[in-house]
């Protein structure tokens, strides 16, 4: 079993070309089956990272490689995952 907690302290790495997208920070339930959607990551930082971010990577279920002990392989692009945070 996999807990919320246990996915936030996966960093995230792509297979393809190794871009390291940081730690989940929320995910996406589908409510008409309980089952989990996507992973939330926050995107990259603005100015220099610095003052808040208004991008974020949205890695769905299916993506997902290989979970392992302290990282989560995952097979996308990053131009299909990266979107606009709705906060």
């Amino acid at each position: 079993m996999l807990r919320m907690y246990d996915l936030r302290q996966k960093e995230i790495v792509n297979i393809n070309d190794g871009a390291r997208y940081g730690f989940v920070s929320d995910l996406e339930i589908d409510t008409t089956d309980g089952k989990t959607a996507a992973l939330i990551v926050p995107g990259p930082g603005r100015v220099l990272g610095v003052f808040g971010r208004d991008q974020e990577y949205r890695i769905p279920w299916e993506s997902i490689n290989k979970i392992g002990e302290d990282i989560i392989l995952v097979d996308c692009t990053t131009e299909k995952i990266l979107s606009s945070s709705d906060t």
